[in-house]
């Protein structure tokens, strides 16, 4: 009995999970075209008005004293990402509670090749940055794209075991987790207290709505905003009040299944009783109330994290994500390629991603074996992970991110953004090629990724 009353709820589950890897695999592609458009609008005879337009300010003017505004390009970077976080922090979130990272023995081999993934890039960069003014971009090789990542690994279609595609989601978003971690601990400037502690009270305003049990969204919504603006002007990267706003939306509907189940059977019941043979819902305003319930009713019984979750994946990858990369990619190509690829700064993102990544999770995923913690999934070669090792290389979207934190100097960031894009396209190349070649450990069939 439990089980029934329960499977509306794992197959709405179910069904937000594939709706983000469906969403995660296209945008990636999406991504790709946002990328190509934005480094050929910079390297055009339109480059200044580009660069230009990302430099004007935009303001909205609430009264005479109070008006707000920031830059476009700041706009998007401390705006616009932090919806980005938000679905990132939504995603932590359920993975955390029923996903992947759920139980420790599932959690174990993703999460300690994500470490490894994230410190042997980092000491890579440290190597040829240390004592130099760009030793503070360590943070920018560590990340891995889950949007590109997940949409390029779909060009191999079958011929990648499903279940890599699971250990990829999953090391990705605990990637996520770390580099959001670092953003905080590393990359914050000076504090501004009065702003922190009054988003700190909102956020634990918000925490208090969780656990008194409000369901609608609307609230939620408000106080983050607010919450938003706090972060903003705290000195911590508003991005952060995203990921912590995400991990106080509730998870519990407000109708659970079991009383969902007994009011439907009661609705269906009254429906019965009206003249369902010869007249509609239209012409009978008895029928049109009772499907009005129902349909309440069903909204009611969806998990609030879900649903803000399922009505912010298409936005996010589709949105978001272009716009980011569109303002963000488009690096001017005007010095010497093999000039800029040779500085230390360059030269730590680029051998971070393609070596430091494929070798730290591969050797931390093997550790974990070696060490009892955790196993390889039954349809998984060795060489699967690191030819996903080299995929999860794809640092893109919070490489550069983590690129505009880390720098000031112009150059500097110029160089560093090169070597993202470098970096993550031999990754691309090295990974494809390495996994056309793996071949399966069983005859594979179709599945349905669950999460």
């Amino acid at each position: 009995m439990a089980k029934k009353e329960n499977k509306y709820t794992f197959l709405y589950i179910q069904h937000t999970a594939q709706k983000f890897l469906d969403r995660e695999l296209v945008g990636g592609l999406v991504l790709v075209i946002a990328s190509i458009v934005a480094l050929i609008i910079a390297n055009s005879k339109w480059a200044d008005a580009y660069f230009h337009f990302l430099e004007n300010e935009f303001f909205f003017e609430f009264t005479d004293y109070f008006s707000f505004g920031l830059v476009i390009e700041d706009w998007i970077n401390d705006g616009l990402m932090v919806i980005f976080f938000v679905v990132v922090g939504l995603e932590l979130n359920r993975e955390f509670k029923i996903g992947n990272l759920s139980s420790p023995r599932k959690a174990a081999m993703p999460l300690i090749a994500a470490v490894g993934g994230m410190l042997v890039p980092a000491g890579i960069y440290a190597i040829f940055n240390i004592g130099t003014p760009t030793q503070h971009g360590w943070g920018v090789p560590m990340a891995t794209d889950i949007a590109y990542s997940l949409g390029i690994i779909a060009l191999l279609g079958k011929r990648v075991p499903a279940q890599l595609k699971v250990f990829l989601v999953a090391l990705a978003i605990a990637d996520d987790m770390g580099a959001i971690m670092v953003i905080a601990l590393f990359y914050t400037a000076t504090i501004h207290w009065t702003y922190l502690i009054v988003g700190l009270l909102l956020l634990a305003l918000l925490i208090i709505f969780n656990i008194s049990g409000i369901k609608n969204l609307f609230w939620y919504i408000l106080v983050g905003i607010i919450l938003w603006f706090c972060f903003l002007y705290s000195g911590i990267h508003p991005t952060i009040a995203g990921v912590l706003f995400a991990f106080t939306i509730p998870i519990k509907p407000k109708l659970d299944s079991k009383l969902l189940r007994e009011r439907a059977v009661k609705y269906i019941d009254e429906l019965a009783a009206t003249d369902i043979e010869t007249m509609t819902p239209l012409e009978d305003r008895r029928q049109n109330v009772i499907l009005n319930k129902i349909m309440k009713d069903t909204e009611h019984s969806r998990p609030p994290l879900l649903k803000l979750e399922n009505s912010l994946l298409s936005f996010n990858a589709f949105v978001v994500l272009p716009i980011f990369a569109l303002a963000n990619a488009g690096v001017p190509l005007d010095q010497n390629i093999m000039d800029v690829i040779s500085t230390p700064v360059a030269k730590g993102v680029i051998l971070g991603l393609t070596v430091g990544k494929v070798a730290g999770i591969t050797f931390f995923a093997w550790l974990s074996k070696a060490l009892g913690i955790a196993d390889l999934h039954d349809t998984l070669r060795w060489m699967h992970i690191v030819g996903m090792g080299f995929i999860a290389g794809i640092g893109f979207t919070v490489s550069l991110f983590i690129t505009n934190l880390a720098f000031e100097d112009p150059l500097a960031i110029q160089d560093c953004k090169i070597g993202v894009l470098t970096g993550s396209l031999i990754s691309i190349i090295l990974g494809l090629i390495f996994l056309y070649f793996v071949k399966p450990k069983h005859d594979l069939s179709p599945e349905v990724i669950q999460t």
